[in-house]
This record gives C-alpha cells, structure tokens and sequence, in this order.
C-alpha cells in the first residue's frame, strides 16, 4: 500500500493516512524577509506549490516546532485555529495554546479512524543541532504514524541527530515512508554545525531505519539552507539509494 504524501515546499507535507489528513509544519505565507526575535531574519525564497486556500480540510497538524518561520509562519499559525488537532512539542503548545497538544519523546495518542479503525500518532526524538544546542535553537519533535493494517510513517521534524535515529529504527525499522526533513542549515553561533540533516546524513538515515521510500523535504523554499534537493539526490545516488527517493 502507498501512504500518499505531497510536499508542498520547505517543511510542508501532506500525509493522507488512515482515512486522516495530516499536515506538517504549516508554511504558507508568500516570498519575503522574517526577522525571528533573536534578531536573524529568515528569507524565503519560493511560494508553497499549493496556496493555503487551495489546501482543503486537515485533520491533524504535526508540529515539530513553533520558534522558527521556516516551521511554523504567520499563515500557519491563523491556519492552527482551523485545525481540531495539533501535535507538538510542551514549549510549543504551551506558548500557542488553542488546540495544541503537547506530546513529550515516545507518547503516543489514538486517533479514530472515519472507517473505525485507529491511528496511533507517537512523538519520536529530536535535536535541532549539535549536542548541548537546546538552550539556543529550542525543543523539537518528530512524529511516528502506526496503525494495525498500515505501514509505518516516520516524520522527521528538524532533527540533526543521527543517534537518534538509531533509537527510532531500533523501535519501529523497517519504516516504510520516511519524510526526511534535509537542507543542512547552520548556525555561526554553533560553529556552523548542521541544524538539521544534510544530504548524505538523509541517506544515512534511511539506511538505518531501513526505509522503503524516502520523501526529502525541507530542503528548498528558505535562503539559509545550504543544501538544495539536488543534493539529497546527488547523496542517495551516491550511496545507492536513489530508487527510494519520492520526490514528486
């Protein structure tokens, strides 16, 4: 069974699952400069390929963070109060209120099915950089969709940690779609350590959770990424893992 999944630019995806519809760190908003209260302004580069009001109905949002434009914008965050579920982080849910909820590492929640069935939706582990760097880029999250007569789903949110991964593919490989979030940005503030994945950390990741399909996202749309997609591709080429990449 293929989960449908359409990436909609930067961190936005589209998961159609159980009879649900699910969507990742809404981004909307047009082209343009955020300033973030740190005082860095974000710049973003490409319009979603679908405009928010074109989206249709979502279900549930799966939130990795609040604290950056590039996850969570202005249009998203008018887009949450729409939404009648929406998972995140304790800091971010408590900084948004409404119908977030917040879901702490390996807590897991039942949603019902239209068919009555049941979707489990899991929080899985996440760093946003290096070890040490939560006091500066904050608390994030990832997302596992399971349930008992569909494969499995793995989101990664902003994660930079490979050991994490690990973790997760010790508890759910193989993972059937992984929607990898990539674009290797850095911060000077961290040495210029890696925020979230790069291309060849992507390729690595969906070896170690042995996964059927991998969908990159996160990885265009923003000017402080310092990968593109072509460099996802050009990773799991060079590993031998290109027939696993969904990149439509």
């Amino acid at each position: 069974m293929q989960i449908p999944v359409q990436v909609l630019g930067g961190p936005t995806v589209v998961i159609e699952y159980g009879g649900l519809r699910f969507l990742t760190d809404p981004t909307f908003d047009e082209p343009g400069d955020y300033p973030a209260p740190s005082g860095r302004v974000l710049t973003k580069t490409a319009p979603p390929r679908v405009a928010l009001a074109e989206l249709g109905p979502v279900d549930v949002v799966l939130l990795s963070h609040d604290q950056h434009a590039d996850n969570l914008d202005h249009s998203g965050r008018a887009l949450l109060a729409d939404v009648p579920r929406t998972f995140t982080t304790p800091a971010a849910a408590e900084r948004l209120g409404g119908t977030t909820e917040a879901l702490t590492p390996w807590q897991s929640v039942d949603l019902p099915r239209p068919d009555g069935g049941t979707v489990t939706v899991t929080a899985a582990p996440a760093l946003h950089g290096p070890e040490g760097s939560e006091p500066i880029v904050g608390e994030v999250t990832g997302f596992l969709l399971t349930a008992a007569d569909l494969p499995t789903v793995y989101v990664s949110g902003d994660n930079a940690s490979l050991d994490l991964v690990k973790e997760i593919a010790a508890r759910y490989a193989p993972v059937d779609t992984a929607v990898l979030f990539a674009g290797a940005p850095r911060l000077p503030v961290l040495d210029d350590a890696l925020l979230v994945l790069d291309g060849a950390g992507t390729a690595t990741a969906a070896q170690l959770l042995e996964a059927r399909r991998v969908v990159p996202a996160h990885c265009d749309s923003w000017a402080h990424f310092t990968e593109t997609r072509e460099d996802v591709v050009r990773a799991f080429e060079e590993a031998g893992l290109a027939d696993r990449l969904q990149l439509d």
